[in-house]
């Protein structure tokens, strides 16, 4: 009986090692990481900013978080005229590093199409991940390393969800904002595409953000969703952005373009108009079919959609949206990867992959990647400035 019962034990050890090694292979082959590692300078706040909001029609109020959780904190403030260009300092804790930029209160939606002959460098899914970001971009020459830019007239498209899910969303979003100002200078340009992260806090949603913004908003006095409010001054920034552009004969979508929407009567123009007047705005399902409820879905919108990694779409299907918004391929992130790759013949690129955290250890370790896009050639692009031609 004894050795009955060894061998019962034995061999269901033997089954549940096996059937663990294949779950850690099949999730290791879908993007699965564990975390682990956490640095307590993820929760520092001092120095933390700047938040601006609109006092009223003429003035900005600038504020910065001082002290810490054992002295206690105080927010130093100052009200500043809203049309005057405003210095401000984002300070990062980690590497206590910080960079300068100035507030333009000028904000315009950009346009939706571009064409020129320059190389375009895409990526997307950061999620507040501000080291991650900062360090690609110079190892990609993007940048130098006192955050000027350097790429010259070539685009830097952002593909969205650039925050939640990490401690550094603050300086995610400044940095991007700087880096706006300094492409334009260089006749460059940065696209900050939205995605659904971005609209989750736009709509005061989340479940996805990390607590230390709870906690930024108590200290500022404020409910959390009034951090990117309309009457938050990078929450109308953030509002200003579009959800798709046709960039060099590529089309950039955070979800990707539903089937369905190739069909509407709507140009690109008007689709971003559409999704736009809806940012603010939380989404649910109502009975009626519109078209506006078809570009602001969870499943079938412009920045929600899965179905190029989830369905079983046709190249016949793939090439229609091409066709009908005149592109050559569509690039989108949202739906995470292995790795930057492409599929039905090349005509969708994905590049979403999981970049490591500025302040957590993941296990197993993924370095960062994008795409490059020269001329007619495709490459993958790694954080320490490597390419390696994509294969279509």
């Amino acid at each position: 009986m004894r050795v009955k019962i060894l061998r019962y034990l034995k061999h269901l050890g033997l089954t549940i090692l096996v059937l663990l090694t294949i779950a850690i292979v099949i999730g290791l082959q879908l993007g699965a990481a564990a975390n682990y590692g956490d640095n307590p300078l993820m929760f520092h706040l001092d120095k933390e900013g700047p938040y601006v909001f609109y006092k009223n029609d003429s003035t900005l109020n600038i504020n910065y978080i001082r002290g810490n959780k054992n002295d206690g904190f105080y927010v130093d403030r100052q009200d500043c005229p809203v049309d005057s260009l405003i210095g401000a300092t984002s300070f990062f804790a980690l590497d206590s590093s910080c960079f300068h930029f100035t507030i333009n209160t000028e904000i315009g939606s950009p346009p939706t199409t571009y064409k020129d002959e320059h190389p375009i460098l895409a990526i997307s899914d950061i999620e507040s991940g501000y080291k991650t970001f900062r360090d690609f971009l110079i190892n990609n020459k993007v940048i130098d390393e006192k955050l000027n830019w350097t790429f010259g007239r070539g685009h830097l498209v952002l593909v969205g969800d650039f925050i939640d899910r990490g401690c550094s969303t603050t300086q995610v979003l400044w940095l991007i904002y700087k880096l706006e100002q300094s492409a334009r200078l260089k006749g460059g340009f940065v696209h900050y595409i939205l995605g659904n992260h971005e609209l989750k806090n736009l709509q005061g949603k989340y479940e996805s953000a990390s607590p230390k913004y709870y906690g930024v908003a108590a200290i500022l006095g404020k409910q959390q969703h009034h951090l990117y409010d309309s009457n938050s001054f990078i929450g109308r920034w953030m509002a200003s952005k579009n959800s798709v552009e046709l960039i060099n004969d590529h089309l950039f979508a955070h979800g990707g373009i539903h089937p369905d929407v190739a069909e509407i009567k709507a140009d690109l123009n008007e689709i971003n108009q559409i999704i736009r007047s809806n940012y603010y705005l939380p989404y649910f399902p109502k009975q009626e079919n519109t078209v506006e409820q078809l570009l602001t879905s969870t499943k079938k919108g412009v920045n929600w959609y899965r179905g190029y990694f989830k369905e079983d779409l046709t190249q016949e299907q793939i090439e229609n949206i091409l066709k009908r918004f005149g592109a050559k391929a569509v690039v989108v992130g949202h739906t995470l990867q292995s790795r930057v790759n492409s599929k039905y013949n090349g005509r969708v690129i994905g590049i979403d992959i999981r970049h490591p955290k500025d302040y957590r250890k993941t296990w197993p370790h993924k370095d960062s990647e994008g795409l490059l896009i020269k001329g007619d050639k495709y490459f993958r692009v790694f954080s320490d400035g490597r390419r390696k031609p994509l294969s279509l």
